[in-house]
């Protein structure tokens, strides 16, 4: 029984190791590199930059709308798996149609990114939504770290290698650098395919949990959404973490999408961008585990304060960095907090979530660090746009940390935990 339950739990964990490419290679290391020197190349001054931060905030905008809906039909008809499949199979096809991008075509680049994300972050609402279902109760902290540091260990793996087609092109009998990069969007397409595979096929597909008197998912999902807001007040606790997460998860995302395309306008080179990017994955690997086991001593909040600490001196510290040493220093300390304060969110989260209801909530879980995605990258272009540079921009997200961090204080996380099992 332990042999078929870690079975389970690997093959889950292994979706984390086919989209972490898209997060490492498309979300966070080449292709912002890419659009602001190849796609955005025809921009003038910080425009590229300025309008990266609109593409983020334009995908995330069209995804926080729908994951809540999403999730009520998920659980409605017992289709987590085949919503996750749908999602997956549309970002990796728009990933794919990256590699086509020329200089100069930041239109298309922004239209195929945005799709490509909204499959990746679509497929992430049911993914997360399996996790209490596939975990036992007392061991979800460990399986949501393990998740995160085999998506980190994947992510970097893949990434290496994109590195070394970039870094050497002609090595590898490719023309140049934009010719490796749209290489490695390809790549990132095949690998996300490859790898998810054994979740379809381990990982059962949760019972469905109709309402009664519904005639159709969709029926029955609208119904469901409207019953959840209904009685949204007998989740306190779960709210206010919602909102804490919504703050500080706005800061994190922001730092994910925007550190190389800011280090790229500072004046940083490609190679040390990248290079401190696949350092990231490599030490957020033992990192992240490591962020998990000292929650099981200190417990899941205060682990969380630790890693939002760690953001607001990377906040400060972009805002004066310069050199490329800088951001190799700021990179370790982002691999310290970033895969530990997303895993113990996200298992604090299904802890104190109903579990007959895990994709529902876990869209809501979605729609709040999605709406937060919307207003950091947002409010990084346009302090950008108006001061004509983004030093600002990065100080400004310590904001979201601070802010985040006081409202999580006041989640009391074992009363959320009796008014999800109705205690």
């Amino acid at each position: 029984m332990q042999r078929q339950y870690e079975k389970t739990v690997n093959a889950w964990c292994m979706y984390d190791w086919a989209n972490s490419a898209f997060a490492t290679t498309i979300l966070a290391a080449v292709f912002p590199i890419f659009y602001g020197r190849v796609a955005g190349a025809t921009l003038p001054g910080n425009l590229a930059t300025v309008y990266w931060g609109y593409t983020a905030s334009a995908a995330l905008f069209t995804v926080a709308f729908a994951a809540p809906i999403l999730g009520a039909i998920a659980d409605h008809s017992g289709a987590k798996k085949k919503f996750l499949l749908v999602f997956a199979a549309l970002g990796i096809a728009f990933t794919a149609l990256l590699a086509t991008i020329q200089q100069g075509a930041w239109r298309p680049a922004s239209f195929f990114f945005v799709l490509a994300y909204i499959g990746f972050a679509g497929s992430i609402i049911f993914y997360d939504s399996l996790l209490p279902h596939i975990s036992k109760p007392e061991d979800i902290d460990r399986v949501s770290s393990k998740g995160f540091a085999i998506g980190y260990l994947g992510g970097g793996l893949l990434l290496a290698l994109n590195l070394a087609w970039i870094m050497a092109p002609q090595v590898f009998m490719l023309k140049d650098t934009a010719a490796a990069s749209r290489l490695s969007f390809f790549s990132v397409a095949v690998w996300w395919a490859i790898f998810s595979i054994p979740l379809f096929r381990k990982v059962p597909e949760p019972a469905a949990s109709p309402l009664a008197g519904a005639i159709s998912p969709v029926r029955g999902g609208f119904q469901r959404l409207s019953r959840t807001f209904h009685e949204i007040r007998r989740y306190k606790e779960l709210t206010k973490f919602l909102v804490a997460f919504w703050l500080y998860s706005d800061g994190i995302g922001t730092v994910i999408k925007m550190a190389t395309i800011y280090g790229s306008e500072i004046g940083i080179g490609t190679s040390s961008l990248i290079g401190a990017l696949l350092m990231v994955q490599f030490i957020g690997f033992p990192a992240t585990i490591a962020v998990g086991k000292i929650a099981s001593r200190i417990g899941t909040k205060r682990a969380i304060f630790i890693t939002l600490a760690i953001y607001c001196f990377i906040s400060v510290g972009g805002y004066f960095m310069s050199r490329a040493w800088h951001f190799w220093a700021l990179s370790v300390l982002v691999a310290c907090a970033q895969g530990g304060a997303q895993a113990l969110s996200r298992s604090l989260f299904g802890r104190m979530a109903p579990i007959e209801k895990s994709a529902e909530f876990f869209g809501f879980f979605s729609i709040s660090s999605k709406f937060a995605g919307i207003v950091g990258p947002f409010l990084f272009a346009v302090v950008g746009q108006l001061t004509g540079t983004s030093r600002l921009s990065i100080l400004s997200l310590i904001f979201f940390f601070v802010c985040g961090g006081l409202l999580l204080a006041r989640v009391d996380v074992e009363e959320g935990l009796r008014a999800s099992t109705g205690a």
